[in-house]
């Protein structure tokens, strides 16, 4: 899985290709955490490239949505393809994470 993150308005986006499964979500929640631990409250999770989520990866983002609420912040995630929508209806997570469709709506929704 390949993670790459950047700026955008103050707001910290996060973006994931690949599969973010058993064998990545420890990379990327350790991404994510060095982001959390340097202060960082805003986060935009973007699913445009990312081809497949697990329940591995969906633990990431309850855990990081957790952390964020504790804390004061907030977190956004976009561009859910058919694939990962169909994970996120199933598991619930489209109620429990506040999903948008593109990255700008996600951005000027904070």
């Amino acid at each position: 899985m390949k993670i790459e993150t950047r700026e955008s308005q103050g707001i910290q986006i996060v973006a994931f290709e690949g599969n973010l499964d058993t064998n990545s979500s420890p990379e990327a929640e350790a991404k994510i955490n060095e982001l959390l631990d340097a202060g960082k409250q805003k986060l935009l999770v973007n699913f445009e490239q990312l081809n497949f989520i697990s329940s591995a990866g969906l633990r990431v983002l309850l855990a990081t949505v957790k952390k964020l609420n504790a804390n004061g912040g907030d977190l956004r995630v976009c561009s859910l393809n058919e694939t990962v929508r169909a994970v996120f209806d199933i598991s619930g997570f489209v109620t429990i994470l506040n999903v948008k469709s593109t990255e700008e709506e996600a951005l000027s929704s904070f």
